[in-house]
């Protein structure tokens, strides 16, 4: 469904978007593959949705460029740029049938046959047979589908997607994020997904962008955002994790060392972004397992001690909480494989993980990512050693 002649790459080049005093995306540069599905994932007000809208043309830019392939379409008015929109809201004409909203684009240019055209558009979002039918009388999701067919039908070079599933319950939500994936494999054109569920982001995207304050944070394949992420904000934002306060020893090895309240700790020096001073120990929450007798724990693994506050069964995990001897309560997920495990709150277990699981953070005074509650007393022998 892609032009004749494709479009390039997508391009920001220093975009910046200001509102008065306030900066709502600032000095962004990024680019985004030709036929790529990317996700600029963020929190409400960090600058996500403006940068979808100074693409589409509904915002202007303060400074920089929106460059498609060598064509800079930052001062063009939207209806002349390759690009189509669908909101969260479908914004569907509820006068019309399903045909003719997703005839309502070319009808709008003029082009009188359509009939074929329609029909492959509502046969690609798997919507045969209701092209007769209103708005009213069709699903959440179908009504996307109309949006998403209304859109494509145009074989706009980009499509933008603010949202789009917000609206939706859980069930549907996860079907048209496995529809929008397989129409954009059919379709080859270059999605780009605004949205603030990580999960979701996670599921279709080919690489996202986690955005923060108007700046890109870390940009990359989900996987390699997740598992090794750049700094606390984006370690806590895509996904959980659990931040210790450590200093770094020195190297022993391939590893490097760690000491935090009185235990010692070993990560790949590979998986840290610095290797030396004051860190913040990651490690997210499913790689972490739990035993009660330190002696269970497996040679060279790291090791927490704590004592189990509460426990939140969500089918097909549960997520233990314990507080450690300084205070900090660390999280862990468990697949409910074995009903005939059995943890109370209360109960003194071990927390462990392989060091390969580890990653090592950057601190720099207070951050986001802190989570230690340092006591006000010293505490005697907190942690195990790693071993």
């Amino acid at each position: 469904m892609a032009r004749e002649t494709p479009a390039g790459d997508l391009r920001l080049a220093n975009l910046t978007k200001r509102f008065g005093v306030f900066t709502a995306v600032d000095d962004l540069s990024l680019t985004i593959e030709q036929g790529s599905f990317f996700a600029l994932l963020g929190a409400s007000g960090c600058g996500k949705t403006t940068t979808l809208r100074m693409i589409a043309g509904l915002e202007e830019p303060t400074t920089g460029q929106v460059l498609l392939g060598d064509r800079d379409i930052a001062r063009l008015r939207p209806y002349k740029r390759p690009v189509n929109t669908v909101f969260q809201s479908y914004a569907l004409f509820p006068h019309l049938s399903i045909f003719e909203n997703v005839a309502f684009g070319l009808r709008r240019r003029g082009i009188r046959s359509v009939d074929d055209e329609v029909t492959r558009m509502l046969s690609l979002v798997q919507l045969d047979g209701y092209g007769n039918r209103r708005p009213a009388q069709l699903s959440g999701g179908q009504q996307q589908r109309v949006a998403l067919a209304r859109a494509l039908i145009n074989r706009p070079q980009v499509l933008l997607l603010d949202e789009p599933l917000g609206a939706l319950d859980l069930k549907l939500r996860r079907q048209m994020q496995i529809e929008l994936k397989r129409i954009q494999t059919e379709v080859g054109i270059t999605f780009l997904h605004v949205t603030h569920d990580q999960e979701e982001a996670m599921w279709m995207a080919d690489t996202v962008a986690v955005m923060n304050a108007g700046r890109i944070e870390q940009l990359g394949a989900p996987v390699d955002i997740y598992e090794y992420p750049v700094n606390p904000f984006v370690a806590n934002f895509l996904g959980q994790s659990n931040l210790i306060s450590a200093e770094v020893s020195g190297p022993s090895g391939v590893d490097l060392l760690l000491g935090a309240y009185g235990g010692r700790f070993a990560v790949p020096a590979t998986r840290a972004r610095t290797t030396q001073g004051s860190v913040w120990l990651g490690v997210r929450p499913e790689k972490v397992q739990l035993v009660a007798d330190a002696g269970l724990v497996p040679e060279g693994s790291n090791m927490v001690h704590g004592v189990l506050t509460d426990i939140c069964y969500a089918g097909v995990s549960t997520e233990y909480l314990l507080r450690t001897a300084w205070g900090q309560e660390m999280s862990v997920f468990t697949a409910n494989a074995d009903p005939a495990v059995r943890l109370t709150p209360g109960a003194e277990v071990v927390a462990y993980w392989h060091p390969a699981h580890s990653f090592v953070l950057p601190r720099a005074g207070d951050e986001d990512g802190e989570q230690t509650v340092v006591p006000a007393e010293p505490v005697a022998d907190p942690l195990g050693a790693a071993r």
